[in-house]
């Protein structure tokens, strides 16, 4: 471990079910917003995939997700709190003629769901102070799916946020056939097996620094949630002690599946 003037720097050896993680990470000294840590947790939720992914492929069995192959685009994506205010920030900062392009399809997108009477329980859902669990979700999920909606980051079925795109979205990765994931409520995917999942431990920290749930953000109301939370990500907290907190998780979920 190496100190700077406003850096920390980590060697970090973590032993998954796909082997031995390795990475180089730096957070800041001083007192962050907890949305600055969400590329550095990414980065790792990325390196632990990628250990999987080369699994995987030595079985026999590589991804075969490809670039323009959206259908799994049009689920309901779940968001952490922290990955919602990185996600606003990111947009506020896209030439205005970009944010406009995202706010009409997101606009369209929002019409849908409100004749279908989605739109107020996925408000409903990003709001609550009731820790739900995957079968609370479940059908919810499936009314929004049978929607068929693409995301409304999607731009002639490749996603215009790829670079920052939520940690779930990296996380769907498929070893079947990619013409299946054409209806993931019928077909048999097989989706790539995750050491840990990073918009759940985003999550997690959330609850730890706040105090409240585990809570998951539906991307469609991701954005307006940042706007009216704004005050919510303070920098109440070093680089440091958010990064432990993350650990800390990420490690949980590791003992879990030793």
């Amino acid at each position: 471990m190496s100190t700077s003037k406003q850096q920390e720097t980590y060697r970090l050896s973590l032993q998954t079910s796909s082997g031995e993680l390795q990475a180089e990470i730096s957070v800041p000294t001083s007192f962050i917003p907890v949305s600055d840590i969400v590329p550095l947790m990414r980065s790792l939720g990325e390196q632990a995939l990628s250990l999987e992914e080369e699994k995987q492929r030595l079985a026999g069995k590589p991804i075969s997700c490809q670039k323009g192959c959206a259908a799994c685009c049009r689920p309901l994506v779940p968001v952490s709190p922290p990955e919602a205010f990185a996600l606003k920030y990111m947009i506020d900062q896209l030439p205005a003629h970009q944010q406009d392009q995202i706010f009409s399809r997101l606009a369209a997108t929002k019409n849908k769901l409100e004749e279908t009477g989605l739109f107020g329980k996925l408000v409903q859902l990003s709001e609550t102070r009731t820790q739900l669990s995957d079968e609370d979700m479940e059908p919810i999920n499936q009314a929004y799916y049978a929607q068929r909606l693409p995301c409304f980051f999607l731009e002639n079925e490749v996603c215009s946020i790829y670079e920052f795109r939520p940690a779930a979205c990296r996380e769907l990765l498929v070893t079947s056939p990619s013409e299946l994931c054409q209806d993931l409520a019928k077909n048999p995917v097989t989706p790539l097996p995750v050491p840990f999942r990073i918009v759940t431990v985003l999550s997690l920290m959330w609850a730890e620094l706040t105090k409240g749930p585990a809570r998951l953000i539906p991307l469609p109301v991701a954005l307006d949630w940042a706007d009216r939370h704004a005050k919510e990500n303070k920098a109440h907290q070093t680089g440091e002690n958010i990064l432990q907190i993350g650990l800390d998780k990420i490690l949980g979920f590791l003992r879990q599946k030793s």
